[in-house]
This record gives C-alpha cells, structure tokens and sequence, in this order.
C-alpha cells in the first residue's frame, strides 16, 4: 500500500469516527449546548468530505486557472486541477451553518434564562406542565 493511500485511508477512517461520534452526542445527549457542539462536529466533517470529493490525487494538485487558452494548458488544467465546486458548497455551507448555529445557541440561552436548564427532558416536562389540558 502507498503512503498516500494509506493516508487517505486513515483520514476516511477518522472522518467516520468522528461523524458517528458526533450523531452520538446528537441523539443521546440530554444537554443541548452538547447537542450543538455535535451538530457543529458533524457539519464540519461533512464539509472535510466535500473538500476530499473535489480534491485531486495527482501531483501537483492546481487551481483550476487557465493563463492561456492552448489545448497543452487545456489538457494540463484537466489532469491536474481540483473541482472548484465543492469548495464553493463548503464556503456556502460554512456560512449557512453559522448562521444556524448562531440561531441555535440563542434559542439555548433563551430556554436557560426562562427555564434555568438546558437538560432537553427537563425543558420538554417543564413545557408541557405549562401548557393546559383540554
């Protein structure tokens, strides 16, 4: 096996214990700033699987920049360049997810100040004691 696929290999590895440790915390954490913590854990390891998507596994890895329109240039950018897309789905998706996040942990804060925990199953009993039996 190459040093390069063995990499690889051990980045996939990782990515995957990571994401399945984080739908862990996802499902089977009570409190949710570590609810929030988990769901920002795993979309970052997606965004890493994007990134890995486009990436290329020739060397030397180049953006895709045509200096000159030639067929040797063409063909050169084709072999070696990396796919800007999933770079530009990150990038949106960074933003998007700190905006989400953002929302989130004030939404956590709320229901801290209002309720004093952050504990999901507390927080359910606390509301349904609240709202009226018909």
């Amino acid at each position: 096996m190459s040093e390069s696929a063995f990499t690889w290999s051990l980045l996939l590895i990782v990515l995957v214990l990571n994401a399945l440790i984080s739908i862990y915390g996802i499902v089977y954490r009570r409190s949710l700033v570590k609810k929030l913590i988990s769901l920002t854990m795993l979309s970052d390891t997606v965004f890493v699987v994007f990134i890995m998507i486009g990436y290329r596994l020739v060397y030397p890895s180049i953006p895709p920049i045509l200096v000159e329109l030639t067929p040797e240039n063409l063909e050169y950018v084709k072999q070696h360049g990396v796919d800007p897309l999933p770079q530009a789905l990150v990038l949106t998706g960074i933003v998007i997810g700190m905006a989400v996040n953002a929302l989130i942990a004030f939404g956590i804060i709320q229901a801290y100040r209002l309720k004093g925990t952050t504990d999901a199953r507390r927080l359910v009993e606390a509301v349904s004691e609240e709202v009226p039996e018909e």
